[in-house]
C-alpha cells in the first residue's frame, strides 16, 4: 500500500513537471532568461519606435494669421499646438539656400550632381536619376512647385554633404528665428520610417519661418509658380504642378507651400497681398484638403481686411487736370504781373525823356523871344 501511494505521488510530480514545460511556458521562460542575460551584460532592448500618430482633426489642429511686415498676430486658434508640418518642412530648405546665395556661399547657377541616394527617395518627386546634373535654381523650383523629395535630398547633399548635417543646419536656423517648438528630423517632411521621429512644428513657428522667407524676392518667384517644365529639352519633359490650390483662385495669393501625409493631415502656409498689405496664414492638420483650403482662404481674407482697416488713410487723390489748369493759371497771372511791371517802367522812362525834351524846347523858345525883344530895342550896351 505504501509503495502504491509513493508511486502515485511520483507520477503526479512528473505530470506537473511536464505541464510546466509546455511550449508557451518554455518560450516565456527562455525569453526571461535571455532578457536577464542581456541585462547582466549591460544590453537593454531598445523601445520599439512607433509610426506618427494621426493628429488631423476638423476643421484643423491649429491656425494663425500674421502681418508679414510687423509680425503682429491678427488671428490665432491653438497656434502653439504641435503637429507634423510634412512638406511645409521644405520652406526651411528654401530659406537656407536663399540665405546662402545672399551671402555668396553659392550661386543659383551652381550645378548639382544627383547621387544614388537622392535618386531613391519616394513620395512626390521629379524622378531624378543618378549622375544627372541640374542647377540649384532648377532644383529649388522642383522643391517648391512639385514638392520633390528627391530634389530636397539632392540639394541637402550638395550643400552640407549629408542629410544629417543639413538637418542640423535646419534646426540651428529654426532656433535662431525663435521657432522654439520646432524640431526637424528630415530634409523633406516625409512620414518617419522605422526607428525615426517625425518633424514637429506649430502654426506660429511656421508663420515666423514664412516672415523670414518673404524678405527674399526670389521666394515669391518660386512659390507663385503654378506650373513649370522640368527637363525641358528631354523627349518627354516633366510638367510640375503646384499643390497650392489657392494660387489662381484667391486674389493676391502668391505662395507659399502645402504639406500632407495621412497622420499629419492637410496643412498649408499661405500668403496674399492686397493694397500693399501682406498677410501670412498657416493652417495645420485638417482632415480634408478642401476644408484646409477653405479655412486658409477665410482667415487670410479676414487678416487682409484687418490690415486694411488699420492702415493710415491714403492722401487724397490729386486731379491732374485741375492741377494742370491751376499751374497754367498761375503762370498766366505771373506773366500778367510781369507785363504790368514792365509797362510801368516804360512809362516812367518815357515821361522823364519827354519832360527833358519839353524843358529844352521851352528854354529855347524863351531864349529866342528874349533875343528878338533885345534886337527890337537896339544894340546891347554893356
Amino acid at each position: 500500500m505504501k509503495k502504491l501511494i509513493l508511486t502515485s505521488v511520483v507520477s503526479i510530480g512528473i505530470v506537473a513537471i511536464l505541464l510546466s514545460l509546455s511550449p508557451d511556458a518554455y518560450a516565456r521562460k527562455k525569453s526571461s532568461k535571455t532578457q536577464d542575460t542581456k541585462a547582466a551584460a549591460g544590453q537593454t532592448e531598445p523601445k520599439a519606435k512607433t509610426a506618427a500618430q494621426t493628429i488631423a482633426k476638423s476643421p484643423y489642429l491649429g491656425a494663425i494669421v500674421m502681418d508679414a511686415a510687423t509680425g503682429k498676430v491678427l488671428f490665432e486658434d491653438n497656434a502653439d499646438t504641435k503637429g507634423y508640418p510634412a512638406s511645409i518642412t521644405k520652406l526651411m530648405d528654401l530659406l537656407i539656400f536663399l540665405e546662402a546665395v545672399q551671402a555668396k556661399r553659392l550661386s543659383l547657377q551652381d550645378q548639382v550632381a544627383v547621387t544614388a541616394e537622392a535618386s531613391k527617395i519616394g513620395g512626390s518627386q521629379v524622378y531624378l536619376k543618378e549622375h544627372e546634373v541640374f542647377s540649384v535654381d532648377d532644383l529649388l523650383y522642383a522643391l517648391i512647385v512639385q514638392s520633390g523629395n528627391d530634389a530636397a535630398v539632392a540639394l541637402a547633399l550638395h550643400h552640407a554633404g549629408s542629410k544629417e548635417a543639413f538637418v542640423e543646419l535646419m534646426n540651428k536656423r529654426a532656433q535662431e528665428l525663435g521657432m522654439k517648438d520646432t524640431r526637424f528630423n528630415s530634409v523633406h517632411g516625409l512620414p518617419p520610417g522605422k526607428g525615426q521621429a517625425a518633424d514637429v512644428s506649430t502654426p506660429r513657428d511656421i508663420a515666423i519661418l514664412c516672415r523670414a522667407l518673404l524678405k527674399f524676392s526670389d521666394t515669391i518667384r518660386y512659390t507663385s509658380t503654378k506650373e513649370r517644365t522640368f527637363r525641358p529639352d528631354a523627349p518627354k519633359p516633366f510638367i510640375m504642378r503646384s499643390h497650392n490650390h489657392l494660387l489662381g483662385h484667391m486674389e493676391g495669393c502668391d505662395g507659399l507651400k502645402t504639406g500632407y501625409f495621412t497622420a499629419a493631415g492637410f496643412s498649408i502656409a499661405a500668403t496674399a497681398v492686397k493694397n500693399n498689405q501682406r498677410a501670412i496664414a498657416v493652417v495645420f492638420g485638417s482632415l480634408h484638403r478642401k476644408e484646409r483650403d477653405a479655412k486658409a482662404r477665410e482667415i487670410l481674407s479676414k487678416g487682409l481686411m484687418t490690415l486694411a482697416a488699420s492702415a493710415p488713410p491714403a492722401p487724397p487723390a490729386v486731379d491732374s487736370t485741375k492741377e494742370k489748369k491751376s499751374e497754367e493759371a498761375a503762370q498766366a497771372e505771373a506773366e500778367t504781373e510781369a507785363g504790368k511791371t514792365s509797362t510801368i517802367e516804360i512809362k516812367k522812362s518815357t515821361l522823364m525823356v519827354a519832360g527833358g525834351v519839353t524843358m529844352g524846347i521851352l528854354c529855347t523858345i524863351i531864349l529866342v523871344l528874349v533875343i528878338k525883344s533885345k534886337k527890337s530895342r537896339g544894340p546891347f550896351i554893356i
